[in-house]
């Protein structure tokens, strides 16, 4: 089994060109370091160091095999540094982005709740339907919905399985004939609200784009969602915002056989050097909010 001492003895004695030099460095003997290579050498079957009087070189397998050790290395040097850092006191200020639905209904309480259990660490909450730019507005990380095909940033997934359901309140099917497809939304009063800064009037369900209409519009989606449970239209929304209405039977879910748009729910940063301690726990505590999220959201036929 390897020894990750004489790997590291390895690497050191690469890096400072003799046995002599990588002893001294950790207060060792010449001949404990030179044994602790021979030690790696058998384990691994392969000579790593070409030996001399004069000079000590790297065999064409030692070079081969050193980025390898040191990918091991820092690998659990960075282990190391993340447990210790999560174990200290989250403090500083978290700023997030989200959309205003999903954080007023479902993420306001689990961030209060986050915060409580670190009570140094100050959380400021940009709630907006608006696209946030991870990269020019004063957010840390941003929660967002849709597919992520920007290589520019990460994005951490939360709820990859989430997607848009066709939902309206009991008052307004009791008016109403319930479609039975997509194309009868054309028929229906439907609630628009602004995507993106543009009006999203087509709805895509199934293989199918639908454009629908309405006389009540609004550039914030927490609002269409309200409007839906007082019976004034049908709506489009993802499973995450309308699902605590469904469960509790303000809202019904119609056109279950076709598969809504796509829309998984990511934690985003511009770069990994940004996984703060804080932004770590934070994906890792909703991650685990999330997961049980995806029971009863309604599985397709088409």
């Amino acid at each position: 089994m390897l020894r990750l001492d004489d790997l590291t003895l390895f690497v050191r004695t690469a890096a400072l060109g003799s046995f002599s030099n990588a002893a001294r460095e950790v207060d060792l003997l010449p001949g404990q370091v030179s044994a602790a290579i021979k030690r790696l050498e058998r384990e691994l079957d392969i000579r790593l160091f070409a030996r001399s009087t004069r000079s000590l070189r790297l065999t064409a397998e030692g070079e081969q095999y050193l980025p390898f050790a040191q990918s091991v290395l820092d690998t659990l040097q960075d282990g190391h540094e993340r447990l210790h850092s999560e174990r200290t006191h989250l403090h500083g200020t978290l700023q997030i982005a989200a959309p205003s639905d999903l954080g007023r209904n479902v993420l306001l309480p689990w961030l209060a709740a986050f915060r409580r259990e670190h009570p140094a660490l100050t959380l400021r909450l940009f709630l907006s339907d608006q696209l946030t730019d991870v990269f020019r507005d004063p957010a840390d990380v941003a929660i967002r919905f849709g597919l992520m095909e920007d290589a520019s940033f990460v994005a951490l997934p939360l709820a990859p399985w989430n997607r848009r359901v066709v939902v309206a309140a009991p008052a307004y099917l009791a008016d109403h004939p319930r479609p039975l497809i997509p194309a009868d939304l054309a028929d229906h009063a439907c609630l628009l609200y602004m995507l993106h800064g543009r009006l999203y009037d087509k709805w895509r369900i199934g293989d199918q784009a639908i454009s629908v209409s309405g006389s009540l519009l609004c550039d914030d989606a927490d609002v269409v969602r309200r409007l839906a449970v007082a019976g004034e239209g049908i709506a489009y929304k993802s499973w995450l915002d309308v699902r605590e209405d469904v469960l509790a039977g303000r809202l019904e879910i119609l056109l279950a056989g076709y598969c809504g748009e796509a829309v998984p729910l990511h934690l985003v940063c511009p770069h990994r050097r940004q996984f703060s301690p804080a932004v770590r726990l934070l994906h890792s505590d909703l991650q685990d909010r999330f997961a049980p999220m995806e029971a009863g959201l309604p599985l397709p036929a088409h």
